[in-house]
């Protein structure tokens, strides 16, 4: 990161008053008076300062030594000693040290980060075989930024040899003041409330506080695949786990993902947005009608029927008010005809009952003993967005109106027979991996889909097999849709934050606006999306100038293109060919005309230069400093585009007055009459 933006996030934090951590609560609903998440922290002082940078400068001088290698090896753990150097210079540049406390754990960490790298330096990496608590860390693809994670390594581990190993996810609770310094020093020295006996347990730091949704989400996942290339784990043994905001993020995991793990275990915390902040924090919604759809991203009521795949024990304290998240899960599961486990602890606030812990412990053991089914003949999948669109063997490519809930029903009825049902499906692809396939080789397989019946191909002699499918009309064909121009599929589907969850840069405009109140209002949007992707997702945005764009930028990255089309060259390149047209004098969206020089466009689109990426115009991820006051809030505020009227200034919830937005339809074009 350079000078001028490191001065610009400086200058963001600076402008904020310190602030005590404290819970989320009803006095958190006024707009008007956000607290910072996170705090202001404490002054340095001079000489501590002075010790701890020249700490980072000796880590850093080592860094860049091991960074130069050409061994695999290094280049594979150099993540795990950079941690300690982001953790500690991010906490003296931005602030980010809360208690006096903190400075000599910088100061030990710093010292941790050393070791490591003398022992790498040496060629050696005794912390990658070791036992206990062990600190780590891996490059996202999102921002390339180092991120850490935590690992419980049992006792009983050995680094080599035929042995796969359980591994439990454990989704860490709320924190404001959880910097990496913080996290790291928990990681250090906190084994947490379950470390089942010959199990890895994984605490993922999720980008700090966001209940591990959007970037926080694609952490975890990043974390496990991490941990998958370093450690012999079992794929049907992975469990999702989580108290309080892990708890929520449990229950997203769970519902978005039951395909991929063996159990889950939410423990208090929140499945659904509407509900919850009206009983947890008192809370009057006012939602407008793309809010509402888009709550379907991450409201696990909506995605309660593919808990039918996955075992499930939810913990609530009798006492807590947030046993409202299993509670509300078991009225969606009871309408899907499944019966929701909740163990509630007696006489308990928001903790586990020593107790009903260990039931919770002794339930989860034993359907890891079993593992996760492979192939289970019959599913059930709803979803709301091709993001998450695969229950094992069952995959939707293609929906008709994203947003609403898309089901599939399937189920292996006899060895060559397959029965299908589907709602609001455009395309599916059935697909048995080699070895799994319980249908006989030497005969087609009849599917009958939606009352329709069609002979589908027959099984690999791998005992494979595969089958695509697409409606027409009220018919389903074999193969694929037509490739006639842009469609909504997986990874690009939108809404606008969906960018965000993969690489992507913030393309700067070189030359200035030609109208006064849109280029102050770029040029502050841009600043505070630096600011606060570093604040709430732990990173530096790469930017670049729009001078400066590669073809490596347009093939392998998002581009979040800040400007209009007289600022923004890439903008202006690629103006004609989006859907929403930004002249001089207007910007026109369909039928409706809205004046240049006090209006501006939000919106994500496939990139006219590389369709297989997003362009996005003039926005960040959406939900902003009021949201951050309660993870139930830190949802997408805005959908696929929206018109903001420059003459409301950008505030706690919004960038400016909504003039206008949308969704849009499946082929990427306007569509009228959304609401």
């Amino acid at each position: 990161m350079n000078r001028t933006w490191i001065s610009v996030v400086v200058f963001g934090l600076c402008v904020m008053v310190s602030g005590l951590v404290r819970a989320d609560g009803p006095t958190d609903n006024q707009a008007e008076k956000v607290r910072p998440v996170p705090p202001l922290g404490i002054e340095v002082p001079e000489d501590q300062r002075d010790d701890l940078e020249d700490g980072l400068k000796k880590l850093k001088t080592i860094i860049d030594e091991l960074a130069l290698s050409k061994d695999a090896r290094v280049k594979e753990l150099l993540p795990d000693v950079q941690i300690y150097h982001k953790a500690v210079f991010d906490a003296l540049t931005y602030r980010e040290f809360f208690k006096p406390q903190e400075i000599n754990t910088a100061k030990s960490l710093l010292v941790d980060g050393q070791t490591r790298a003398e022992h790498l330096k040496a060629g050696n990496a005794p912390w990658t075989t070791q036992a206990g608590l062990v600190p780590r860390g891996y490059v996202s693809k999102i921002d390339g930024s180092v991120q850490p994670y935590g690992l419980i390594i049992p006792d009983s581990f050995t680094p080599t040899g035929p042995h796969r190993w359980r591994m439990d996810l454990w989704f860490h609770g709320r924190g404001e003041v959880l910097s990496e310094l913080n996290f790291l020093e928990d990681r250090r020295k906190n084994k947490g409330q379950f470390t089942p006996a010959d199990t890895i347990v994984l605490h993922p730091y999720g980008r700090y506080c966001n209940a591990n949704k959007l970037a926080g989400e694609i952490d975890s996942l990043e974390a496990i695949e991490s941990v998958k290339r370093r450690y012999r784990i079992d794929d049907d043994r992975i469990a999702v786990r989580g108290f309080s905001m892990g708890g929520a993020a449990c229950w997203q995991f769970a519902v978005h993902y039951a395909d991929r793990w063996a159990a889950a275990a939410p423990g208090a915390g929140f499945s659904e947005t509407p509900d919850f902040l009206k009983v947890f924090q008192k809370e009057t919604l006012e939602p407008t009608w793309f809010e509402k759809k888009l709550w379907h991203m991450y409201d696990c009521t909506d995605w309660a029927a593919n808990l039918a795949q996955l075992p499930t024990v939810a913990y609530s304290g009798d006492k807590d008010s947030q046993k409202q998240a299993a509670d509300i899960m078991a009225v969606a599961l009871k309408k899907e005809g499944i019966e929701l486990t909740h163990l509630i602890g007696p006489d308990t606030a928001h903790s586990y009952h020593p107790v009903t812990k260990l039931e919770v412990d002794r339930r989860i053991d034993s359907i890891m003993a079993l593992g996760r089914e492979r192939m289970p003949r019959t599913i059930r999948f709803v979803t709301y967005s091709l993001r998450y669109n695969r229950m094992h063997w069952v995959t939707v490519d293609a929906i008709k109106e994203h947003w609403s809930q898309a089901r599939v029903n399937a189920a292996i009825v006899a060895d060559s027979f397959v029965s299908v049902t589907t709602n609001n499906i455009e395309q599916l692809t059935l697909s048995i991996p080699s070895g799994y396939a319980p249908m006989a080789v030497d005969a087609s397989v009849q599917i009958k889909i939606d009352d329709q019946t069609i002979d589908g191909p027959h099984p690999g002699s791998d005992l494979s097999w595969q089958v695509t499918l697409h409606r027409e009309g009220a018919a389903w064909k074999l193969g694929a849709l037509p490739a006639n121009g842009l469609r909504k599929r997986h990874g690009l589907q939108g809404p606008i934050d969906d960018a965000l969850m993969d690489s992507f840069v913030f393309v700067r405009p070189t030359a200035k606006s030609s109208h006064e109140a849109v280029e102050k209002w770029v040029q502050a949007e841009m600043s505070h999306a630096i600011v606060h992707w570093r604040q709430q997702f732990r990173g530096h945005a790469r930017v670049v100038d729009d001078t400066a764009v590669t073809d490596e930028h347009i093939a392998n990255s998002n581009l979040i293109l800040w400007g209009d089309p007289t600022s923004n060259a890439v903008l202006k390149k690629i103006a004609d060919k989006l859907p929403i047209r930004w002249g001089d004098s207007e910007i026109t969206v369909g039928d409706e005309k809205f004046p240049s020089d006090r209006h501006a466009a939000i919106a994500i689109y496939p990139n006219p230069l590389n369709s297989n990426r997003y362009v996005v115009l003039n926005s960040s991820f959406t939900f902003r400093e009021y949201d951050y006051l309660n993870n139930a809030r830190q949802v997408p505020k805005l959908p696929d585009w929206a018109i903001i009227d420059l003459r409301t200034p950008p505030g706690s919830r919004s960038p400016g007055k909504i003039a206008e937005a949308g969704f849009f339809n499946e082929q990427w074009q306007l569509k009228a009459g959304q609401e």
